[in-house]
């Protein structure tokens, strides 16, 4: 591929972060604090674009440390067993202008499942640096239980405790690999 350019995720213009509904009634959200991801593309656009993501389990951030700790052990996301969270892409194909569907494989406690995604991209700029960036908004839902991480608890009145459905949000920046 004579055209084909490496992108890397800058961490610190990016973020990733998920929602979960709690008690049914209102929605708790966290972040994962490090990551890293490539992107290759093949031509001058990011369509048929290949993306590989790392998550780091052990920086799971609900800005509650019990909780935290709650969600790294066996009940959640085992951190120990499977310290990563890893997705590769399958495909990512513009489906109208700025928007994009990314399918590929989520790697979660072990267990690998197919998921699609909506990509919105931002655009490009120049950075006060001199570098290309290009920024991309991702968002999906995503069946805990499908990846082994079926933990709850009854409420009072019997529903459960936790949505089964994750909301996952990521604001991602993207730099040329020099």
């Amino acid at each position: 591929m004579e055209n084909s350019k490496s992108w890397v995720i800058d961490p610190l213009h990016s973020e990733v972060l998920f929602k979960i509904k709690h008690l049914v009634i209102s929605t708790v959200t966290g972040s994962f604090r490090k990551f890293d991801g490539t992107i290759i593309t093949e031509k001058s656009d990011f369509n048929n674009a290949k993306v590989f993501f790392s998550i780091d389990v052990k920086s799971v951030d609900t800005n509650q440390p019990q909780r935290d700790e709650h969600l790294q052990n066996d009940d959640f996301f085992s951190s120990d067993l499977y310290p990563k969270i890893i997705f590769e892409s399958t495909s990512f194909t513009n489906t109208n202008g700025n928007d994009y569907k990314m399918s590929g494989n989520l790697t979660m406690k072990g267990v690998t499942k197919n998921v699609d995604l909506n990509v919105e991209y931002g655009g490009s700029e120049i950075s006060a640096q001199g570098q290309l960036k290009h920024g991309f908004e991702i968002t999906g839902i995503i069946d805990r239980k499908q990846f082994g991480i079926a933990w709850n608890i009854p409420t009072g009145s019997g529903s459960l405790g936790l949505g089964e459905n994750i909301k996952l949000e990521a604001n991602i920046q993207v730099a040329e690999l020099a």
